[in-house]
């Protein structure tokens, strides 16, 4: 088959894509010089909305209204812009080999594409119940979410299975956000995790206590302590119910898996140095290999703020990452310097009508303040995280743009505390005053 080539290649197509794509454009990257190839079908759009906006029952999210760079305020960049641009889109395209010495991608189709500079932002792939072997995890209607075709499935049995069962399996970031979409769509849900509280990576038990009872109030159900451990099905291989390791047995028309995800770095294995299951990279997402950058969930980068490597599966990070290896590509190019890449981590989270923001580091001595009563009609709490006498990070639930501002600058300036009694008292006080 013919082969092409160009000068810049990003493969993958998700956010770290798009905003790369926009940044080659705004260093004036010329017509026929970047190509973006993806196994999606669509042009990179904002991963988030599908566990959240495309799953509502009324006035969802559809493309082409979230596509990049919507998600951080910016224009939207439908397919048309890349061809205006003159970045070639190559969709329906899977990348089944990279050689890294000798420049050159190979697709499924065997179709070679050459390559000057690289940028991996391939990000990450869903780990599976069936990876484990667990019993029945093949049956139909069993979802996992991380790609457009994913969601669009699930909405089809959503409608399919109208006022059905549905399972949650994990307690993370997709459990609780699909959780409270199927609520929404007000079908009868049961989340099942084996951790002593949700979200477990992140929230204390004050702060997982609060949304475990909030979702109680909606009518979620919550198993915690045990985990699926097998699937039976009907006649037509669509599940029926969900075997729990203690002995329980639940109903369901739909189960939904979120626990975790892997980076998708196979493709490099052995050719470029990793790290902590990343692609290691310096301050400028430069990986061990000339010309060959690594951008968002694949990413091992010097986190400057804690003098570590960290690699962090977030969207903020997905798109500024993507933005400082572009300035990087573009600099070098012209014999200057970018500054080195200086992240403060951050989360967030919306279900129901709550949302919630997290910045800095969560290790150290907690302190919460507020009133983390599920029962209150509009909650405001928050907890700072103290290692050392100093805040290093700082989560808040209900706050308005200010007050959030306010607990990033707390978390990024690190002030030291004196007295935990006196910041539990003063709360918010004690990020707006920094």
């Amino acid at each position: 088959m013919a082969e092409k080539s160009f000068k810049y290649v990003i493969v993958g197509g998700g956010v770290s894509a798009g905003y790369a794509a926009r940044e080659f454009a705004k260093q004036g990257v010329k017509p026929g010089e970047l190509a973006i190839i993806s196994k999606e079908a669509v042009a990179p759009y904002e991963r988030p909305a599908l566990s959240k906006a495309y799953l509502f029952p009324e006035s969802p999210a559809r493309l082409p209204g979230f596509h990049v760079c919507v998600g951080s305020g910016g224009e939207r960049l439908l397919p048309e812009w890349y061809k205006e641009k003159g970045i070639e889109l190559i969709l329906r395209t899977e990348i089944v080999k990279a050689d890294l010495a000798g420049k050159t991608l190979v697709s499924a189709a065997g179709e070679t594409f050459k390559y000057q500079i690289l940028v991996i932002a391939t990000g990450s792939t869903v780990i599976k119940l069936s990876d484990f072997g667990v019993q029945g995890a093949d049956a139909k209607n069993i979802f996992y979410l991380r790609e457009i075709d994913d969601a669009d499935k699930l909405v089809e049995a959503i409608k399919t299975k109208k006022n059905g069962t549905a399972v949650i399996v994990g307690g993370g970031y997709i459990g609780l956000e699909l959780g409270a979409a199927l609520r929404i769509n007000n079908l009868d849900v049961t989340m099942v995790y084996p951790e002593p509280w949700c979200m477990p990576r992140l929230f204390t038990a004050d702060i997982a206590a609060f949304y475990e009872g909030y979702y109680a109030n909606k009518g979620v159900k919550i198993i915690k302590g045990t985990v699926a451990t097998g699937f039976s099905s009907n006649a037509n291989g669509e599940v029926t119910e969900v075997k729990l390791k203690d002995g329980r047995v639940l109903e369901a028309d739909i189960v939904v898996v979120g626990v975790g995800g892997r980076p998708l770095t196979t493709l490099f294995k052995g050719q470029v140095e990793e790290e902590k299951g990343g692609i290691k990279t310096d301050a400028f997402f430069k990986s061990s290999v000339p010309d060959v950058y690594a951008v968002g969930d694949v990413a091992t980068f010097p986190l400057k703020l804690y003098n570590e490597n960290r690699r962090v599966e977030h969207v903020d990070h997905s798109r500024k990452s993507a933005e400082q290896a572009v300035k990087a590509i573009k600099a070098s190019e012209e014999g200057k310097s970018v500054e080195e890449y200086d992240y403060l981590p951050y989360f967030y989270s919306r279900s129901f009508d709550l949302a919630w923001q997290f910045y800095g580091d969560n290790v150290g001595e907690t302190v919460l303040f507020g009133d983390n009563n599920p029962e209150l009609p509009k909650a405001k709490f928050g907890t700072y995280w103290i290692k050392d006498g100093k805040v290093i990070g700082a989560f808040l639930e209900g706050g308005n743009p200010e007050e959030n501002s306010a607990i990033a600058k707390v978390a990024k300036l690190q002030p030291p505390v004196e007295s935990l009694d006196q910041l539990k008292k003063e709360g918010l006080t004690f990020a707006s005053k920094i």
